[in-house]
């Protein structure tokens, strides 16, 4: 028994060199990095319970508000949901693009982006229902990544548009 207490500094070792050299997610859009982090817990910036996007492939609503702010030449917004809900209230500068779980609306992102540079900063979002059950998102994800888009992230939005961007105060458009 004692010779496995040899091994356990060993163990320790390796696990906080893991720990050390695990990065986060970078977002860069050609001139400023922007670091994304995900807090462990519930709510606004919660690590996502379910691996429909990977997770690298994210942005909380704190990011991306915040990169907004900061960031000289804004991300390519495309709105992956449904109209009435963009109607309703939408990210300034979004596009619409139509529900990704059509096959309307997925040719309609593969044509928006098809000549754009594979490096081009972009935000997929939808926000139509809670992360777990959005039909809209994985797929988008999946056209981006399949058309070789490097430089692209969706929006993690827990609950809903409305309680997870609007109802925190950050910036809404209505209409079309």
């Amino acid at each position: 028994m004692k010779e496995h207490v040899y091994y356990l500094p060993a163990i320790l070792t390796v696990l906080l060199l893991c720990f050390a050299f695990a990065q986060e997610p970078v977002l860069f859009d050609g001139t400023n990095p922007v670091v994304l982090s995900f807090q462990a817990g519930s709510g606004q910036g919660a690590i996502p319970s379910n691996d429909s996007v990977p997770r690298t492939s994210l942005i909380s609503p704190d990011e991306l508000a915040k990169s907004l702010r900061t960031v000289k030449r804004a991300p390519l917004i495309l709105n992956v949901g449904p109209r009435s809900m963009y109607i309703q209230a939408h990210i300034p500068g979004s596009e619409y693009i139509g529900p990704a779980s059509s096959e309307a609306g997925l040719a309609q992102l593969r044509k928006r982006v098809e000549s754009l540079p594979r490096t081009r900063f972009i935000v997929l979002y939808c926000g139509c229902c809670p992360w777990d059950h959005c039909p809209n998102v994985k797929p988008a994800d999946e056209a981006l990544q399949s058309m070789g888009f490097k430089n692209f992230k969706v929006l993690y939005i827990a609950n809903n548009f409305g309680s997870d961007w609007v109802n925190q105060g950050f910036p809404v458009a209505k209409g079309d």
